[in-house]
């Protein structure tokens, strides 16, 4: 047994651990584990996922994990995206943020006016969803019926596999007493156009380009208002009463990808321990699993790593508990779930960086998985919402009673 397997089975699952259907995805995501670490190296130079993989994550149904039951979904609570993003982190990074990226999309869709939904499920329910929510990268402004919207918008992860794209803007007013608002627009892939940008050097294979609008009409029943997922009733209750489409978006944004960087993490310290156990130093041939160097480096990056699901998962089983007795947290609480998603994945960059550094130069041929490894942890750690300066400060903020910083909580 690996180590973080019987640690992650021993922490409490909340309403999921005797769920059928929950038991039946974890099953399926566990299978195709082997077969996407394989193809890990073709899937960087590729720069994004292949056919192949893509097919294999749509027969297992991961990108319908939260999508709602009446359109065919499987309606996993929410804590589903971390542990199916841990076990896919474990193969590749890159597969593991692409399938929690789109997968949280069919969640969102579920908060969105019923003929949103239906104008992309009602072609087909296993159509990919693609997003991009840096909100100053566009400009939308009111008109007749809905909304002109244009703008480029960076990092819309797996943007080639998706028929539609959620892009995130300001709408712009003329009257200043109306102010600052934040909207997320449902484009078809006509309105937009894919700009291929995507050459970096980690999650190589998310194929995470640029996108770019041009002065496109938006109707209003295929946007939603930022204000709308803060917690509670959205557009989308109507049909989808089920409280994971209640929970606040934004608050536990940073858990949609946390998963990944805790099953690259993990997979570096199974790798590490398995590596050691049977390597001699070259510096006098003693076996490198007698060193307690070695012994204290192991305790600590998994004493992090199980730290980190620890948060990861507590957090989204409370707020799951929130979301059914039809609480919504406040501001401390939506603060904390962001100091925490931050906090957890600093956690898992932290345990790959010191293993790593263990390794010497062996962590440095292209042929290994390490490099890779450690490319992926700090890219995932270069995502906003696992910046910790920002998610601390502004949690110290709340708790000091200033106002909250983050205008989309």
């Amino acid at each position: 047994m690996a180590l973080g397997e019987q640690s992650s089975r021993g922490q409490s699952a909340g309403p999921v651990a005797d769920d059928p259907a929950y038991a039946a995805m974890i099953a399926k995501t566990r299978s195709i584990v082997p077969q996407l670490r394989e193809r890990a190296a073709r899937t960087e130079e590729l720069r994004h996922l292949p056919p192949e993989t893509e097919r294999d994550l749509h027969e297992a149904g991961l990108f319908r994990m939260l999508q709602p039951k009446r359109i065919g979904g499987a309606e996993l609570d929410y804590v589903a995206l971390v542990d199916c993003a841990e076990l896919l982190g474990r193969a590749d990074a890159s597969v593991a943020w692409n399938l929690a990226n789109l997968a949280s999309h069919h969640w969102m869709l579920g908060m969105f006016e019923p003929s949103a939904q239906d104008a992309v499920w009602g072609r087909d329910p296993d159509v990919l969803i693609a997003s991009s929510f840096i909100f100053p990268a566009g400009r939308a402004s009111k008109v007749e019926g809905g909304y002109r919207l244009h703008g480029s918008w960076p990092f819309s992860s797996g943007v080639g596999s998706c028929a539609w794209n959620m892009l995130a803007s300001v709408v712009s007013s003329d009257d200043e007493a109306d102010g600052i608002e934040y909207r997320i627009f449902l484009l078809p892939k006509a309105d937009y156009k894919i700009l291929d940008t995507w050459n970096v050097a980690g999650l190589r294979g998310t194929g995470s380009s640029d996108v770019e609008v041009r002065d496109a009409f938006v109707p209003e029943h295929m946007t939603v208002a930022v204000g709308e997922l803060a917690g509670g009733a959205t557009p989308g209750s109507k049909v989808n009463p089920n409280p994971l489409y209640a929970l606040p978006v934004f608050s536990l944004f940073p858990y949609v990808l946390s998963g990944v960087a805790l099953g690259n993490a993990q997979a570096c310290l199974n790798d590490y321990v398995e590596v050691v156990r049977h390597r001699i130093s070259t510096y006098n041939r003693a076996k490198l699993s007698d060193f307690q160097s070695t012994q204290i480096k192991i305790a600590e990056a998994s004493a992090k790593i199980d730290a980190a699901r620890l948060i990861m998962r507590s957090a989204c089983i409370a707020a799951m508990e929130d979301a059914r007795r039809g609480h919504t947290p406040d501001m401390a609480t939506k603060t904390r779930y962001r100091r925490d998603g931050a906090f957890s994945v600093n956690l898992c960059t932290d345990a790959v960086s010191m293993l790593f550094a263990a390794s010497g130069a062996r962590g440095l041929f292209t042929t290994g998985v390490l490099q890779r490894q450690f490319r992926d942890a700090h890219a995932i750690n270069s995502h906003l919402a696992f910046n910790f300066d920002a998610a601390g400060t502004n949690y110290g903020r709340v708790a000091l009673g200033l106002p909250s910083e983050n205008l989309t909580l």
